[in-house]
């Protein structure tokens, strides 16, 4: 996939719409096509670029994780990859670019559309991470179930088509005869109907079978986030390209960590001792602990903000921050001793609470609270 923004290959604007997104790529592919520049390598690559532009772009989820969070969201980089195109899944978006095949008035897309490659159907699973994993990166494996051709199937050239994959019908209009190409109602287009099928093969020759696959998830993955593994989903009937592997991605909850973005939070508890008088506390991080300093006089909710303890981005670029909300714990069960200590204290002018400037404004925000 090419790494140019895929707004820039396309020369659209951000916020263009789907027809205009269609429309650029359906002006690249014609200006760029192999049939009108034969053995030119450039414009091969353009071709090629253009058309992984219009995989991201033209579709309306990876075109939403592609402006969030980039090519490692939509399917390239940080260890997504996208859909893997050669000049087959190219030639296959066509149909929807063109209207189902393309000829006439001097111009077709030659033999490369003559037959249309089928592709297996993907595969959904859910992979479920610890904010460990999260935080380092991992490699699972995954069982699936998954269609394969079964052994002993064989394919016949389709009567309709011969193998084509598609029928011509020829329509005289104001311009002259105009050639439109559909696929082949026999085959699906695929060129081939099942002659024998497999021992236990469904109608398209095809059986279900477990399957082991090693998945790579990199460092800094959200909750909803979607890996592309191109060609491990289904396989496809006869000479057919097989499907994806999509695996979504779920978050385990942390027992002392919460997740905002690259960002974690956590809350410590200090009792009333320590933060009039201070003290180091433990904190923990997402591998072992860090050590905390409470400045004396350390008021309830104050939050110290440890840099770069974070998540890293998936991006890759830097990592987030931990923030630690001090939570002041006011004793609920007191024996007697204490509570004589705590009574001398009550009234000493070090224990009177001492409003800031902030606090001084209460009022005026509570008004302006119920105002709204």
């Amino acid at each position: 996939m090419s790494k140019r923004d895929p707004y820039e290959v396309l020369g659209v604007g951000r916020n263009a719409s789907a027809d205009e997104i269609k429309k650029a790529y359906r002006k690249l592919a014609i200006k760029y096509h192999p049939d009108k520049n034969p053995g030119n390598k450039a414009a091969e690559e353009h071709f090629k670029e253009a058309a992984s532009a219009y995989e991201i772009l033209g579709d309306a989820e990876k075109k939403a994780r592609y402006d969030r969070f980039g090519f490692a969201g939509a399917g390239g980089g940080g260890g997504f990859q996208g859909g893997g195109m050669n000049m087959e899944d190219i030639f296959s978006q066509f149909g929807d670019i063109f209207g189902g095949g393309f000829a006439g008035g001097g111009f077709g897309f030659g033999g490369a559309q003559q037959r249309r490659t089928t592709k297996g159907s993907n595969l959904r699973v859910r992979m479920k991470l610890t904010l460990e994993e999260i935080a380092d990166g991992v490699e699972k494996q995954l069982k699936l179930q998954k269609l394969v051709r079964a052994k002993g199937t064989e394919y016949a050239t389709c009567p309709t088509c011969k193998g084509a994959g598609q029928v011509h019908r020829v329509q005289h209009t104001f311009l002259g005869q105009m050639q439109t190409v559909a696929t082949c109602p026999t085959c699906g287009g695929l060129g081939q109907t099942v002659g024998k099928r497999g021992a236990g093969s469904d109608s398209n020759g095809m059986v279900r079978e477990e399957s082991v696959v090693t998945v790579k998830i990199p460092a800094g993955v959200e909750e909803g986030m979607q890996l592309n593994l191109s060609g491990l989903g289904n396989e496809a009937p006869g000479g057919g390209i097989p499907g994806d592997l999509l695996v979504v991605i779920e978050e385990e909850d942390h027992a002392d960590l919460k997740r905002d973005g690259n960002n974690l939070h956590y809350e410590a508890f200090v009792t009333m001792v320590d933060a009039a008088l201070g003290a180091s506390i433990e904190v923990p991080l997402v591998h072992g602990k860090a050590k905390v300093k409470i400045d004396p006089g350390t008021q309830c909710n104050h939050v110290l903000r440890l840099k770069g303890k974070g998540l890293p981005s998936v991006n890759r670029h830097g990592a987030g921050d931990l923030f630690v909300h001090v939570m002041v714990w006011t004793p609920t069960e007191l024996n007697k001793d204490e509570k004589k200590v705590l009574e001398k204290l009550r009234d000493s002018p070090g224990m009177q609470p001492k409003p800031t400037n902030k606090d001084k404004g209460f009022f005026e925000r509570v008004r302006e609270m119920f105002a709204n």
